[in-house]
């Protein structure tokens, strides 16, 4: 009996190992193809021959996309706006979530101020509202257009909050009795032990900044300006050879729309794939802790 189910589990593990590498495949699958079309010639794309490993090999299409100065400054003002809004958010996640996780018979107010924060994910101010509130305050064609409308999320805060929770009070109540003003407990106490939870939200904070396109579209009026989700959304590949240098014609013989389309993609998706590794340890844990309420 003990025999068979061990048998049986093995055989359980061994399906369910096959089964999430299959639906590992399928995730990676898009972005294996796109990284080989964007290695490959335009003959080889056009024709259907790509799939998972480049046809052709070139890089021409990585040469003319470091070559455009309208991707490296799009390029460039992206991670200007992650360093900026990651490190505001949560700033504005930790010192808005603190207070929120005390009992009503510490915070008086505590309830009131939750449902202040919570009615905006139930309702949205509208995008001409919110238009009008960035124009008016001259936010119009700034970086911090796409940085204050979202300064605080308040998903992440309610997750925030939930974790705190979880800690254990005595730790602020010795605190408080050896003098340690809120400030200080949650400076010593709450962050350093918070340390997966606030990992995982900047993950996502930094997966929202970077992949958002549509603020950048809306809040700025010269492309020059916009971050490089909202360049690759509007970009249009000029392939007229007329001013071109003979280097430059020669290289634009071997490129086509679809080919440097992949090598952008693939760059912009290239920092979250890189950062991600290193805050996966975390965000398990953060995900779990943060969203069980006591």
């Amino acid at each position: 009996m003990i025999q068979s189910m061990s048998i049986g589990r093995k055989t359980f593990l061994v399906a369910n190992y096959i089964f999430l590498s299959f639906l590992a495949f399928l995730c990676l699958f898009p972005l294996i193809h796109v990284l080989a079309v964007s290695f490959s010639s335009s003959a080889a794309t056009a024709a259907g021959k790509v799939t998972l490993w480049p046809v052709e090999w070139t890089t021409s299409a990585y040469r003319f996309v470091f070559g455009k100065a309208a991707f490296l400054e799009s390029f460039g003002i992206s991670v200007k706006r992650v360093l900026l809004g990651t490190a505001l958010n949560m700033v504005m996640v930790v010192i808005t979530a603190y207070p929120l996780s005390k009992e009503a018979s510490v915070f008086k107010w505590r309830t009131y101020y939750a449902w202040y924060f919570l009615i905006t994910i139930l309702f949205s101010g509208g995008l001409i509202p919110t238009y009008m509130t960035v124009k008016t305050t001259g936010l119009i064609d700034t970086i911090w257009a796409l940085i204050l409308p979202g300064i605080v999320p308040v998903t992440s805060v309610i997750l925030m909050l939930n974790f705190f929770r979880g800690l254990p009070k005595e730790l602020e109540e010795s605190a408080q009795m050896d003098g340690a003003t809120p400030f200080r407990t949650l400076w010593s106490i709450y962050i350093p032990l918070s340390a997966p939870s606030i990992a995982t939200l900047t993950l996502f904070s930094m997966v929202g900044h970077w992949n958002s396109w549509f603020d950048g579209i809306i809040y700025m009026n010269l492309p020059d300006n916009y971050p490089l989700q909202s360049y690759l959304k509007t970009v249009i590949i000029d392939k007229s050879f007329s001013a071109a240098s003979p280097e430059e014609a020669e290289l634009m013989k071997t490129l086509s729309n679809r080919t440097i389309n992949a090598a952008q993609i693939f760059l912009g998706a290239l920092p979250i794939l890189l950062v991600y590794p290193f805050l996966q340890k975390f965000f398990i844990k953060g995900i779990v802790v943060g969203s069980v309420k006591e």
